[in-house]
């Protein structure tokens, strides 16, 4: 068992005699080391299916070019005579289709926002609502300090207007 060496992933062939070849010719040799890179079975069935889906799908691509080549040749007269219809017709479909995508899009925002702030007047805490919170928070300490400063400077300016017209 200790003196056998592994074998990984290689096949064992017996060994071939030379037929008549002398060992010192460098055929035989040749020939052993091309048996040796012999494909096996699983890699000869992948590669025969890579040569036909590659011959396949090359085929696909020269009928799909032909028939691209003769709808181009057969219908480019049908487009340039009716052309002065379907230029109207295609500036229409495309304001209408825009139109319809902008309602849906500003329909589907509109959706998430009410969700949203569903959520948000619920206490369910959906994500943003902590940025709004301190947003809030910043707006009212604005606010007072506002408020505060108006109280203080409002009464400076209103002993001003007293000053300067008595009567006011």
């Amino acid at each position: 068992m200790a003196d056998q060496q592994p074998n990984y992933g290689r096949q064992q062939r017996p060994p071939t005699r030379s037929s008549g070849f002398n060992s010192n010719t460098t055929t035989p040799s040749f020939l052993r080391k091309l048996q040796e890179h012999v494909p096996n079975s699983t890699q000869l069935i992948g590669f025969l299916t890579l040569i036909i889906s590659g011959g396949i799908l090359l085929l696909l691509t020269g009928l799909t070019l032909t028939a691209i080549i003769l709808g181009l040749i057969f219908f480019t007269p049908l487009v340039l005579i009716s052309s002065p219809i379907w230029v109207p017709v295609g500036t229409v479909l495309f304001i209408a289709i825009a139109g319809f995508l902008s309602v849906c899009g500003f329909g589907v925002a509109t959706l998430a926002s009410l969700s949203w702030l569903y959520r948000y007047i619920r206490g369910l805490h959906p994500p943003g609502s902590d940025r709004v919170d301190y947003a809030r928070s910043r707006i009212a300490d604005t606010a007072s300090h506002v408020k505060d400063y108006a109280r203080e400077y409002g009464g400076y300016l209103h002993n001003k207007v007293k000053d300067a017209a008595p009567g006011a």
